[in-house]
């Protein structure tokens, strides 16, 4: 783009933004002749999809700020209007992040004036808790402002349909033709009031329906340290396991309380290197059954268990398989369902349990269209353990679950150690591990796609491929994806591109048969080992 050309399009950006912050950014870069900074962030715009929007905070199209939310709500609002839902209910949830309550009430302001209802949550409150008030409120759409585990100065604009599950194609495309018709903000009108703000008649139902997810009469004895990373979880999570009974959670303090600049974390996720060293802190101080962080909107669960004499994470995998065993022990019915990116041994619990069993492509908002679903999850940290109450990931209502289970394996002198240990003797060690690049250029990405398409390999690890899926074809169980899939003799890749992060990810499992107990050792071994090779020789493969 051409010099003036580029600060003509930044001045006309300018003389509508609504946010004195954003427009004093703008301003400066013009004033200043940034013409590099301006140009990234006039260089397109922030892409609508099916994770809705994700991205830093900042001023012009390709940041999170509120013309592009304001953008984003009017074409969410035309998409409904075109659906036949003019009048209908639109009810907002938002996180702590920076902006976030400012873009919640722009888009109220936007519903309200398109002639829908609109209805924002009282205060910063988990994700699942919006999810949840979708389906309760009868609303036709919800919209959760967070952007999840990402960095500090991202934001991130998540919608929900009116039966209660995230958004998935065509949908998301249709919404996004209807923003790019959004010519100018002064199309779209914003009235200063008329929307609801709720109480917590809302959070008090959702609490109520957290019951659901236990057992009558269950053992609620085990002890937890509880870490909120800093994000939204605490209140709520402290008042469920209230109601349940189970002995009040050890608070990582200095991560207990909302904060947008995450202090004690380089990345406010469970998974990432670091974000549980105070938990674990904690831990070793106060001897607990259970270490419990959720991530800062409180969709996800993380679970450490002492192995040895310190403590270590659970695998998102194992926590899926504990959870699924767990059900399976209590009598449920209905469909398991996870993607293609989570440890096959779900599928061997349903097929010994004689239960319904499906796989999706990746994301809850396939997982929770399963038909019939009684209990999903992703490797990811997500759990979904009460469809009929929240169809999407619940890092509340997973925590309760998984605390019950280690209440009841500690009453039989048992751990959660012990549990996977079982399952890894009837159904086969089956141990996971992903190979994650963040980068900076998005080509390189594209670029490593590129490579093990043009040259895939032919074996990894010194097993051979018998099988190599390109997922953009799709296959006759799922719609087309960007990702590649290849099933070794006793291992299976996935690779892909994160949908909310800048990432390459690549997802490993390798199943080791085990005839009895003593036999883990050894296993555990091998799979260490077959995994370490699988991730050098598909590095190399990919060029990364």
């Amino acid at each position: 783009m051409q010099d003036d050309a580029l600060i003509a399009q930044a001045q006309a950006w300018l003389a509508e933004d609504p946010d004195p912050d954003t427009r004093e950014e703008l301003a400066r870069l013009i004033d200043t002749g940034d013409h590099a900074e301006i140009a990234a962030r006039f260089s397109g715009t922030l892409q609508f999809g099916t994770a809705g929007l994700r991205g830093e905070l900042g001023a012009g199209p390709m940041r999170m700020n509120r013309s592009v939310v304001i953008r984003a709500a009017a074409g969410l609002a035309a998409y409904l209007k075109k659906n036949g839902h003019t009048g209908g209910l639109v009810v907002i949830g938002y996180d702590a992040r920076h902006k976030s309550r400012d873009f919640a009430e722009d888009t109220a302001a936007v519903m309200t004036g398109a002639g829908l209802r609109a209805a924002v949550l009282n205060r910063p409150l988990p994700t699942p808790v919006l999810a949840f008030a979708v389906r309760h409120l009868g609303a036709v759409a919800g919209v959760e402002v967070t952007a999840s585990h990402n960095p500090p100065r991202d934001n991130g604009y998540k919608v929900y349909l009116g039966d209660g599950s995230q958004i998935v194609p065509p949908a998301d495309a249709e919404i996004a033709a209807e923003i790019a018709a959004v010519a100018s903000l002064t199309t779209v009108p914003r009235p200063a009031e008329g929307w609801e703000t709720l109480d917590d008649t809302v959070l008090d139902a959702y609490l109520a329906r957290t019951d659901a997810v236990l057992s009558k009469d269950s053992p609620r004895t085990a002890r937890t340290v509880y870490t909120a990373m800093h994000g939204v979880g605490k209140d709520v999570l402290l008042a469920a396991f209230e109601r349940a009974g189970f002995p009040q959670p050890v608070l990582v303090a200095e991560q207990a309380d909302p904060d947008p600049e995450f202090p004690t974390v380089a990345f406010p996720n469970p998974e990432e290197p670091g974000a549980m060293d105070l938990a674990f802190a904690k831990a070793r101080e106060t001897d607990p059954d259970l270490v419990v962080a959720n991530d800062p909107d409180a969709d996800r669960c993380a679970a450490a268990v002492k192995d040895g004499t310190d403590w270590r994470m659970l695998r998102g995998d194992e926590v899926g398989a504990l959870l699924a065993a767990h059900l399976v022990r209590r009598g449920a019915t209905g469909t398991f369902a996870e993607s293609i990116v989570s440890s096959s041994l779900l599928g061997r619990i349903a097929e010994k349990a004689g239960l319904p069993y499906e796989e999706t492509l990746t994301g809850f908002k396939w997982i929770a269209r399963v038909e019939g679903l009684r209990y999903g999850y992703e490797e990811a940290l997500g759990y979904c353990v009460d469809p009929d109450g929240v169809r999407d990931k619940d890092g509340i209502t997973a925590a309760l679950l998984l605390t019950e289970l280690a209440s009841g394996l500690k009453a039989e002198g048992r751990t959660l150690l012990d549990l996977l240990d079982d399952l890894a003797v009837e159904h086969g060690l089956h141990a996971t591990d992903q190979l994650s690049v963040r980068v900076q250029d998005l080509g390189l990405i594209a670029s490593a796609m590129r490579r093990l398409r043009d040259r895939p390999p032919t074996e990894l690890a010194g097993l051979r491929i018998t099988a190599a899926e390109d997922l953009t074809r799709g296959t006759e169980a799922l719609p087309p994806t960007d990702g590649l899939r290849y099933t070794l003799d006793g291992a299976r890749v996935v690779v892909r591109p994160s949908g909310t992060e800048p990432k390459l990810k690549c997802y490993l499992e390798v199943v080791v048969p085990v005839a009895a107990r003593s036999g883990l050792p050894e296993a555990r071994a091998k799979a260490t080992a077959l995994l370490a090779r699988i991730k050098q020789d598909l590095s190399e493969a990919a060029g990364i």
